[in-house]
């Protein structure tokens, strides 16, 4: 008689190789300077940012800044989380502008959650000049 084995208890033991987990869209991580990118696009974004900060076209940029949709409150005695979008970059360029930039893969598939919360942040920050990349 064989022993059985899950595949849970293979990789516990050693025996197999963890499954590695795919993101939604398929992207890649990478990392760079010690940061981790949700995609290879992102990170070649954020290198892309750095050569126009060096060449003087961009002042500043900023990972990951957050803006909140809607503030979180009290119902019933209990706390309501706000509602966040938290963009991939905010650059501040040498002319003035200030641009939030969200790095979308060439055939992005925009999830209803997504669209959700960029009509309600252009709603809320109509002054914000959001881009698509």
């Amino acid at each position: 008689m064989g022993v059985h084995l899950s595949m849970a208890e293979a990789v516990k033991l050693g025996l197999v190789a963890p499954e590695k987990k795919v993101s939604k869209h398929r992207s890649i991580k990478t990392t760079i300077d010690g940061i981790v990118f949700a995609s290879r696009r992102e990170g070649s974004r954020y290198e892309m940012l750095k050569l126009l900060q060096r060449a003087g076209k961009v002042l500043k940029f900023e990972l990951q800044p957050e803006f909140v949709l809607q503030p979180g409150y009290r119902r019933n005695g209990r706390w309501v989380r706000p509602i966040k979008y938290r963009a991939d970059f905010k650059i501040w360029w040498r002319d003035g502008r200030i641009t939030i930039e969200d790095v979308k893969p060439a055939s992005a598939y925009r999830t209803e959650k997504y669209r959700i919360k960029k009509k309600l942040l252009l709603a809320r920050y109509s002054e914000l000049n959001f881009v698509e990349s």
